[in-house]
């Protein structure tokens, strides 16, 4: 009886870890590692997190905001606490997290800032302190979206913010040293990216020349500005990609493999959908290791059209392009 027993709670043990390792419903993941445990920030009512010690198994965790910021409910009318594409990275002792609030198809929209010493939640000092609203754009003013932000530094260590979406393209501004605030005296602000598109900024025309969700990463001698063209957010109607360009210089000119600029739309594909997953995109890139990895969101077919996490290993062409094996995009 007690073997039987044995071979029936092993079974379901199986089961429960063949569940627990499944890809979590995510949107615009971004991802980083302390004291050998991830964490993950996603879109989310008040900024999703997870943590795991393998990157297959996680476990929510406690959003940052419990409820919405005041000064995002003020800024953004209609806003009730839905966070969008947070940005993740460390700096001297303390660990920023750049988030998106905006009203869905205009770019009535702002990136916050929120930090905190540690991601343990189990950590005496664990608090997130919100220093609120560090750009925002205006419709009838701006022909930009302030959403998606990136944090990256150049190779004097100064740090920038891309961000951006639809009409105009992809921006990057030189942020203060304390990355707190827009640098000035003077502001230095270029578009690295964009798509021909109608630049009419209301609700009908926002989806045209879809571009978004940038992230620079520098390997080798290069910065990589990874972005996501066409159509998100529409289950398995999506049409999201990867893209890519690559450039001397952290402003850019970002160039596709053929040579054209990205700001005259070009781009070099790095992963499209599939059957299974025929959206992918809004991604990352880390190293974790010695090795590269693509974090990013697909829509899955067999799950209703959901968006889910994926993680791939990120492999590099003899000519230094990003490479995602066949294998692994299945």
């Amino acid at each position: 009886m007690q073997y039987v027993c044995g071979i029936w709670c092993y079974g379901w043990l199986g089961l429960l870890m063949a569940a627990q390792a499944q890809p979590i419903r995510v949107h615009d993941p971004v991802m980083i590692r302390q004291d050998g445990m991830y964490y993950l920030f996603s879109t989310g009512q008040g900024i999703s997190v997870y943590s795991s010690s393998d990157r297959q198994n996680w476990k929510k965790e406690e959003p940052v905001f419990s409820q919405a910021p005041a000064w995002a409910v003020e800024a953004v009318p209609g806003f009730e606490g839905h966070i969008w594409a947070p940005d993740i990275s460390y700096h001297e002792g303390t660990y920023y997290l750049y988030y998106s609030v905006s009203a869905f198809g205009k770019n009535t929209s702002c990136i916050g800032l929120a930090t905190n010493v540690t991601l343990n939640p189990e950590e005496d000092d664990f608090q997130w302190i919100d220093h609120g609203k560090i750009v925002e754009s205006v419709p009838g003013r701006d022909l930009w979206n302030a959403i998606d932000p990136h944090l990256s530094t150049d190779e004097q260590g100064t740090p920038w913010l891309s961000f951006g979406s639809f009409w105009n393209g992809i921006k990057l501004v030189r942020l203060q040293a304390d990355r707190m605030g827009i640098a000035q005296s003077p502001q230095e602000w270029y578009t690295i990216a964009s798509r021909p598109r109608d630049f009419k900024t209301d609700d009908r025309k926002a989806g045209d020349g879809a571009i978004e969700a940038p992230f620079i990463f520098k390997k080798n001698n290069y910065y990589y500005l990874f972005v996501s063209f066409d159509a998100c957010c529409r289950g398995i109607e999506s049409t999201y990609k990867i893209m890519v360009g690559r450039a001397d210089h952290i402003t850019g000119p970002y160039l596709d493999q053929e040579g054209m600029s990205m700001t005259q739309g070009g781009g070099t594909l790095v992963l499209q959908g599939d059957k299974r997953w025929p959206g992918v995109g809004h991604n990352a890139v880390y190293t974790f290791d010695g090795e590269d990895y693509l974090i990013f969101h697909g829509y899955d077919a067999k799950n209703e059209g959901k968006p889910a996490l994926r993680i791939e290993k990120l492999g590099w062409n003899p000519e230094g392009w990003p490479t995602v094996s066949p294998q692994q995009a299945k």
